[in-house]
């Protein structure tokens, strides 16, 4: 189903035509063909597709981490192709939140350390966001493991961290990379929910790339990508 714009300022994220190929021996293989995407503020959108079908890919362009051939993509209105690595990563820091499958948590720092990850980055750590951070972990259930380091923590318990990493900047963008992909099923079905719950209370936009047919069916939108296209 096509995404209505009833109101322009309401566009957090836009893509116009992406195409992005690989190189290889045999010549180049195209992995996006021509996609066009469009995410309103608040709006959860889920992306399905075979392996291989450019989902992962498509995120990556979609945070400005990987460059399209071709094609236009724009944060807020802002026009975001072509500008350098720099200015990407400057503004992604407080505009994108991830969760990956992999978790990517630093295993020598503590839960809490590994939340403000991104808030020393953006070098705005100070009282009132380690305070955030606190409160984020409470919320996903961390709170009695707040110092405990990454390399001690269960799978389930390093997704939610994983989570509350992703909103420490308060992010109007979430991504999700199958966040739920390295879990058992009962630990992905809380996580998911924990997610679920969260980007609605604080009305963020979420684009999640799941293969589970029930985790894409509870979110607003639900999308295929197939040969590099959405069908």
């Amino acid at each position: 189903m096509p995404c209505v714009v009833n109101n322009p300022d309401d566009i957090v994220l836009e893509a116009k035509q992406l195409k992005k190929s690989f190189p290889s021996p045999d010549g180049a293989i195209s992995v996006l063909n021509e996609v066009n995407f469009v995410l309103q503020r608040g709006e959860s959108v889920s992306i399905r597709g075979e392996s291989g079908s450019g989902k992962s890919t498509l995120l990556n362009v979609l945070s400005g981490l990987e460059t399209a051939n071709s094609g236009e993509l724009f944060w807020q209105q802002r026009r975001v192709s072509g500008r350098s690595l720099s200015w990407l990563a400057a503004r992604r820091i407080g505009y994108i939140g991830f969760v990956f499958q992999a978790y990517y948590l630093a295993p020598e720092l503590n839960a809490l350390e590994n939340v403000l990850l991104g808030a020393r980055i953006a070098g705005s750590l100070n009282r009132r966001v380690i305070d955030r951070a606190e409160t984020l972990l409470a919320r996903v259930g961390m709170a009695h493991r707040l110092r405990h380091h990454a390399s001690k923590l269960s799978g389930g318990e390093r997704q939610r961290v994983a989570v509350a990493r992703a909103l420490i900047n308060d992010p109007p963008l979430v991504l999700a990379d199958e966040p739920t992909g390295n879990l058992d099923e009962a630990t992905g079905v809380a996580v998911m929910d924990l997610l679920l719950e969260l980007v609605s209370e604080d009305a963020k936009s979420l684009v999640l790339v799941t293969h589970n047919p029930e985790f894409a069916q509870r979110t607003q939108r639900q999308l295929t990508l197939h040969l590099g296209r959405f069908d």
